[in-house]
């Protein structure tokens, strides 16, 4: 039998962040169910140190992590295979934040293997589709160098205003992106809504953790902050370097917008359709992650699949699926691993 696309629930590990009404209107909950703030989609990672906490369950019970690994040719296809194993490559995530997240960094590839014996670090990209508040913002990259004995004081000392203060402070809006490679300093401010892509992990190096972590060492994951701190950079990132990760697409009006900044197709890939009942939008056979945010459509599968979307649903499309046709008046994030060029070797 031939995979075909299959609608997924909400998949929500617990945080320690407030947030999730955003998710919830998404996803037109009903107001008396509470929701968290991140749903893990078409997860195949786990949360740090944990066994099954943040992994997608299929309809049919079992764990998509399981399915992929038990039919890896159908679910990525041979070439996404021979390059990156049977990982999906991609982790995605809707994630409200109701409170400013603590200042974090990721590990790049190099430094995952090394300290976690793991094939991917952690870079990641953020699709801003909503934003509520007074002043919803991003906080990427130090503005000026710095030294790592500076951050380090700041760490030990838990020294916030001085974190938050040599941080970029960057006002959003929906249909702004912005790329987050490994080691970049960030957080993300109150009143943000995203669609995340990520590597495949859950390595998050916090140094701002007093308020929002149980410990320290929750904050380095067992390394301590001197190790975990190499994998920091504490680079300046002036207005033209931020250029380079940041994207503004709401004006663009096309029916396939390539979201996110140079640099990250070798991580993931990120495209908004749209469709109006004037046009059919064709998509070539990929392992895919839907998010629907507007609208109503169908997907059809060159297998005779007929699929219907609706603005709040998450799909996973497997390779198998082949030739897909996007149709209808929906607004659609599709989220895909590397080309398997990009990341062969």
């Amino acid at each position: 039998m031939t995979l075909e696309p299959i609608r997924l629930p909400a998949n929500q590990p617990p945080q320690f962040y407030r947030g999730g009404d955003a998710i919830a209107a998404l996803r037109g909950a009903s107001s008396d169910k509470k929701f968290g703030p991140e749903d893990w989609v078409a997860s195949a990672t786990t949360m740090f140190g944990q066994e099954t906490n943040g992994l997608t369950r299929l309809p049919d019970g079992a764990w998509l992590r399981d399915a992929v690994e038990a039919n890896p040719n159908g679910w990525l296809g041979a070439k996404h295979v021979e390059a990156l194993g049977t990982s999906t490559g991609l982790l995605v995530k809707l994630l409200d934040a109701g409170q400013r997240l603590p200042v974090h960094f990721h590990p790049d590839d190099t430094f995952a293997k090394r300290h976690f014996d793991s094939h991917f670090g952690k870079t990641e990209a953020w699709i801003v589709v909503g934003t509520y508040g007074d002043d919803p913002r991003v906080y990427p990259g130090f503005k000026e160098t710095l030294s790592k004995a500076t951050v380090s004081e700041w760490t030990r000392e838990q020294d916030v205003p001085s974190m938050l203060g040599a941080l970029n402070s960057v006002p959003v809006t929906a249909g702004d992106t912005v790329y987050i490679p490994a080691g970049l300093p960030h957080a993300i401010g109150e009143g943000v809504f995203v669609v995340e892509l990520q590597q495949p992990t859950d390595f998050s190096l916090t140094i701002e953790w007093r308020d929002f972590l149980a410990s320290p060492e929750k904050g380095h994951l067992g390394l301590g902050f001197d190790t975990a701190i190499e994998a920091l950079d504490t680079s300046g990132w002036d207005a033209e370097r931020l250029e380079s990760i940041i994207k503004r697409t709401a004006a663009d009006s096309a029916s396939t917008v390539d979201l996110l900044a140079g640099g990250s197709e070798r991580f993931f890939r990120a495209e908004q359709l749209r469709t109006d009942n004037l046009t059919t939008l064709s998509l070539d056979p990929s392992f895919a992650v839907l998010v629907v945010l507007d609208g109503e459509g169908t997907l059809r599968t060159e297998h005779g699949g007929e699929h219907a979307l609706a603005k709040g649903d998450t799909y996973v499309v497997p390779f198998d699926a082949g030739q897909t046709e996007l149709s209808g008046t929906a607004t659609v994030i599709r989220c895909r691993p590397p080309a398997p060029e990009e990341r062969h070797g």
